[in-house]
């Protein structure tokens, strides 16, 4: 009996114990862990080929540029509003329009005599030059026809294809820094009355200047119902008391010679030494340079 029960409880613990392991799935047995899949560099170079061709199947064939196109951001580079990578900007934003219709493609081309509008103004491609001349004596910025002297465009002729004149008027007796642009908002901004960059000239009278008109002339006068105001007056450094230094804002050298000519005293000759921080360094009379950028960036922000 005991021997039964033993052996029922021996055979009974088997089949329950195998029937429960059973019925569990085994866990799958863990991966080993794996470096990085090696790629054979000629295919992996076949492959980005291959990609390369279909990219290229899928895109429009480039139009050939012609003599007469300039991308668009260059054209309005060209016209001084503002870089080209800002033009891009512009033209992605919509707000940059071709012979009256609006353009959004980088790289688009265009021709000289296109419309373009730019932020609601129309554009001339022509780029912005700026020209510095030491003037000599016998040239004149006079466009007269018949005149008995020289212009002084003959002078830098040669220098750009662009319609450049010049800033202000000289005479043919007057000499010294004439800057030359086709930029009509400098032209502009240099013969304005209130424009505030200085301008130093040496001035040689036909007799000494008296000490007291000096002064008087260091004070600013009145010239044609016109305050003029002198920044700085004075005696030229071991010359005779006839050649004065002045230093004034304004551009026109008619006002210059009508200072002296105020308190009596014959105006021989003018030089220009210094306008609005240019100088005659290194430029010989005669002689003419173009302007650095950094220059440039100076005079816009006088």
């Amino acid at each position: 009996m005991n021997n039964k029960e033993g052996n029922n409880k021996r055979g009974g613990s088997r089949p329950n114990s195998s029937k429960s392991n059973s019925g569990k799935p085994k866990p799958p047995m863990a991966k080993r862990a794996q470096g990085p899949k090696k790629v054979n560099p000629a295919v992996k170079a076949a492959e980005e080929e291959k990609a390369q061709k279909i990219k290229k199947q899928n895109q429009a064939p480039k139009r050939q540029k012609a003599s007469d196109e300039i991308r668009l951001n260059k054209y309005i580079s060209n016209s001084g509003v503002c870089s080209r990578r800002d033009a891009d900007i512009y033209i992605q934003s919509g707000n940059v329009k071709v012979n009256g219709v609006p353009v959004t493609e980088m790289g688009y081309l265009v021709k000289l005599n296109d419309v373009v509008n730019f932020d609601g103004v129309v554009l001339t491609p022509e780029k912005k030059e700026y020209i510095l001349l030491n003037k000599p004596k016998n040239f004149t910025t006079a466009l007269d026809e018949g005149q008995e002297y020289r212009n002084v465009l003959e002078l830098v002729r040669g220098s750009t294809t662009a319609k450049i004149a010049a800033i202000g008027r000289m005479d043919k007796n007057t000499t010294g820094l004439l800057l030359f642009t086709n930029d009509t908002d400098m032209i502009r901004k240099f013969t304005l009355p209130s424009q505030k960059s200085s301008k130093i000239y040496q001035v040689s009278l036909d007799k000494n200047l008296k000490f007291e008109d000096l002064e008087k002339i260091s004070k600013g006068l009145v010239l044609d119902g016109h305050r003029v105001f002198v920044e700085e007056i004075s005696y030229i450094d071991n010359e005779p008391k006839s050649e004065v230094g002045l230093k004034l804002r304004s551009s026109n050298v008619k006002v210059v010679r009508a200072i002296f000519e105020n308190f009596d005293y014959d105006v021989l000759r003018i030089d220009r030494v210094s306008f609005a921080g240019l100088t005659k360094k290194n430029l010989p009379r005669g002689n003419w340079r173009f302007l650095t950028d950094q220059e440039i960036i100076n005079l816009k922000n006088v």
